[in-house]
């Protein structure tokens, strides 16, 4: 197990290295997330419970996530209201309509922030890693950073296919090169299945106007 704080300067980066890969090599010895951050100094610190807001995830624990998401992703606690001003922000900031964003987190997650896929794919519109990285996430599991990352996404993807929802619906779950490939909606009955669900939350938030 890491220490509670770890700092190191530039030079010692090698050795930290080693000591992570040491450590994942070892079973059970890594059961937290680990934080780090840069100071004005370009000291680098680390610690796995972290007290100032200027830590960011630098390794996630991915059994704990899938717990957590077995456990949250349709359970009660998980208030959907909460949030409403975030998506409206990020909604009104790309033009994408909230009730689309709504309910792409519906089907994505059931809302539950700390939902990791079985491909990796975590967050509340579940972004893969690399999605992520394009779209300058910092931190999947950071419910700011992944709404206005995944509805960034969802306004290119609408842009690629003029407006036609449920092609970028498509792209969202199978990727651009699969609908590119087929012309359309690619022919897997996980997506089609993904596009009509989607559709139909979608239906239901603005007919509820929630």
């Amino acid at each position: 197990m890491l220490s509670r704080i770890m700092s190191y300067g530039a030079r010692s980066m090698v050795c930290l290295s080693i000591a992570l890969i040491s450590a994942l090599a070892v079973p059970g010895s890594v059961r937290a997330d680990i934080y780090r951050y840069v100071d004005d100094d370009g000291i680098v610190h680390f610690t796995d419970a972290p007290t100032d807001k200027r830590y960011k995830v630098f390794m996630r624990d991915l059994k704990k996530d899938r717990e957590l998401r077995t456990k949250l992703k349709y359970a009660s606690s998980v208030n959907p209201a909460e949030y409403e001003q975030l998506i409206k922000i990020c909604s009104d900031k790309y033009g994408v309509n909230p009730s689309l964003v709504k309910a792409v987190i519906h089907a994505e997650s059931g809302y539950n922030p700390n939902a990791v896929s079985s491909k990796g794919a975590g967050g509340l519109m579940q972004l893969m890693p690399e999605t992520a990285r394009s779209l300058k996430v910092a931190d999947l599991y950071n419910p700011k950073d992944n709404v206005e990352g995944g509805v960034k996404y969802l306004r290119f993807l609408l842009d690629t296919f003029r407006g036609d929802v449920s092609l970028a619906l498509a792209a969202y779950n199978a990727g651009l090169h699969k609908v590119a490939k087929y012309g359309g909606i690619p022919p897997y009955n996980e997506t089609r299945t993904y596009v009509n669900r989607v559709l139909s939350y979608m239906k239901s938030y603005q007919e509820s106007g929630i």
